[in-house]
C-alpha cells in the first residue's frame, strides 16, 4: 500500500471513529464529499458516487474548475467526460450554450451568473478510470463526471487553486441567474459513509 492511500486511511479512520469530527457535504452534482484538507491553494478530498446521490436538476454537470485536479479512483469505475468549447462571436450562430461564473459562498450557496460568453459545445469521449487509476483535469477545462455503471464508487481528489481563474458552468443559452446548495449531512450519516468506504476500500486491496 502507498503512502498517499495509507495516509488516506488514516483520515477516514479517524472520522470513523469519532476522534475527528467532519461533516459530508452533498455536493449539488450529485456526490458527497469529505474534504480532508483545506491549506492555502491546496485542498484533499474524498468524493463518493452513488445512484441514490441525486443531483440539483439546476446545476449544470459540465463545468470548469478554477483549479487544477488530480483523481485518484479508490473503488468502482469513474467516467469523466472532456468538453471542448469554442467562442461564438456577435452575430454568429451555432451557439449551444451559455458560459455562467459560479461563486460559491462560505454558507454553501452557490450563485451561478450567466456571462455574455456564448460557446458552442462539443463533449468528446468518456474516460473510464477504475479502481487504482488516476485522470487529471486541468484549470479551466470543461468537463463533466459520472458514475460508469450503477456500482458505487470513490474517488481521491487533490485540488491545487490557481491565480485567475474562476469556477465556471455551461448553461442555457437564455439561462437566468439561479443558486444551488451544497449542504451538510449529520454526524451519523458521514460516519456511516465513512465506514461503508473503508470496507469497499479494504475489498479492493484484497481483490
Amino acid at each position: 500500500m502507498d503512502h498517499e492511500l495509507e495516509t488516506t486511511l488514516a483520515d477516514l479512520e479517524e472520522i470513523a471513529s469519532g476522534e475527528r469530527e467532519l461533516r459530508a457535504v452533498r455536493h449539488p452534482l450529485g456526490f458527497l464529499c469529505l474534504p480532508l484538507l483545506r491549506e492555502g491553494r491546496r485542498g484533499i478530498c474524498v468524493h463518493l458516487f452513488d445512484v441514490a446521490h441525486r443531483a440539483d436538476p439546476d446545476a449544470s454537470p459540465m463545468h470548469a474548475h478554477s483549479w487544477e485536479l488530480r483523481s485518484r479512483v479508490l473503488y468502482g469505475r469513474v467516467a469523466n467526460l472532456p468538453v471542448a468549447t469554442s467562442v461564438v462571436r456577435d452575430g454568429e450562430e451555432g451557439a449551444t450554450h451559455r458560459v455562467f461564473e459560479v461563486c460559491s459562498g462560505s454558507d454553501g450557496v452557490d450563485e451561478i451568473r450567466p456571462t455574455s460568453l456564448l460557446v458552442r459545445s462539443e463533449p468528446g469521449p468518456a474516460h473510464v478510470s477504475s479502481g487504482g487509476e488516476t485522470y487529471t483535469v486541468a484549470a479551466g477545462e470543461f468537463h463533466a463526471t459520472a458514475l460508469d455503471g450503477v456500482e458505487p464508487a470513490a474517488t481521491l481528489v487533490h485540488g491545487l487553486s490557481i491565480p485567475g481563474q474562476v469556477d465556471l458552468s455551461l448553461g442555457p443559452i437564455d439561462g437566468r441567474p439561479r443558486r444551488t446548495t451544497r449542504r451538510l449531512c449529520d454526524s451519523v450519516q458521514t460516519v456511516r459513509s465513512v465506514h461503508t468506504v473503508l470496507r469497499r476500500i479494504d475489498a479492493e486491496q484484497r481483490a
